[in-house]
């Protein structure tokens, strides 16, 4: 019996109803499934192969999960197995976003409003800071001889210049997914959800926006649509935010990819995504704008 089997068995309120499961593509950490139960459908997520390594704690995600949807821009979490660490939630009927959706007039607002909600809800379960879970993630890489993208630590001086410049003038933290790329996204038509809280944690709100534009490569007008959604007005200072955090998405999560393309069992080019975020952190580090971002950010007014 498979794992998601063995789970969906174990459901008392399912017992002796009719049942279908079936595989859902998309998933770069885990298995993903829609079960269906006499004509109700369900979403159910099982844990891929090693994510541990990846630093993710399931009982945070657990509770940010549930305190998303307590927020009301989650799905509500129906069943919790924590002995398979799997989670059985409500189905969203809606449109997985692409980066071309959310390229579309008028999302960035969307999203930053959306964003928003998240941000005034409950808190999280525990804190999320992607300068720690970089270091993390590079003593992974060098422990089990990991092959990263050249130039990582000859960079890490650059990193440590953006973190100084963010704890100058630290924002209060609020409750983020962390990891808002387009496909954690749904459009239901009336309001976009945002799903997937593995990596999720209390953290600087511009982290979550500046890793969102990042991910959807949004152009400086769209950029400022954002900070102009979620901040009510366009402010330098957030802007400059925005873009080092979207260095520093990509310094992370670039270094995730690599470990999983060492690591997933998942047909997916991590390798290829890897040096992609990578180049791209380089070349914002190298740009004329870099030192101005740190001089606007360490300056900000508390």
């Amino acid at each position: 019996m498979s794992i998601i089997e063995e789970a969906v068995s174990k459901i008392e309120a399912w017992k002796n109803k009719n049942i279908s499961i079936q595989p859902l593509s998309g998933g770069l950490t885990n298995t993903n499934f829609k079960v269906e139960v006499d004509d109700t459908l369900y979403f159910v997520r099982v844990p891929g192969e090693s994510t541990d390594l990846l630093a993710i704690d399931r009982n945070n995600e657990y509770h940010n999960t549930k305190a998303a949807g307590e927020a009301g821009v989650a799905p509500k979490i129906i069943h919790h197995l924590p002995e398979y660490n799997v989670m059985v939630i409500e189905f969203l009927e809606g449109k997985t976003m692409s980066k071309d959706s959310l390229n579309e007039p008028g999302m960035p607002t969307r999203m930053a409003q959306a964003i928003k909600k998240l941000h005034q809800g409950p808190r999280f379960l525990l804190d999320f800071n992607m300068f720690r879970l970089t270091e993390y993630y590079l003593s992974l890489c060098s422990e089990r001889t990991i092959k990263i993208p050249e130039g990582y630590n000859e960079r890490m001086d650059a990193v440590k210049r953006i973190e100084q410049a963010m704890v100058a003038s630290p924002l209060a933290t609020v409750p983020c997914n962390n990891d808002l790329l387009a496909e954690n996204y749904i459009d239901d038509g009336k309001q976009l959800w945002l799903i997937d809280y593995e990596y999720s944690g209390n953290n600087d709100p511009t982290f979550e926006l500046g890793n969102t534009c990042q991910e959807m490569q949004f152009n400086d007008a769209q950029i400022a649509e954002v900070c102009v959604a979620y901040f009510g007005d366009l402010r330098a200072d957030m802007i400059a935010r925005m873009k080092l955090n979207m260095i520093m998405s990509d310094v992370g999560w670039g270094l995730w990819a690599a470990i999983q393309a060492n690591i997933s069992i998942i047909d997916f080019d991590f390798w290829g995504w890897a040096l992609e975020r990578w180049g791209r952190a380089v070349e914002k580090m190298d740009s004329v704008e870099f030192e101005g971002w740190l001089g606007e950010v360490a300056k900000q007014e508390r």
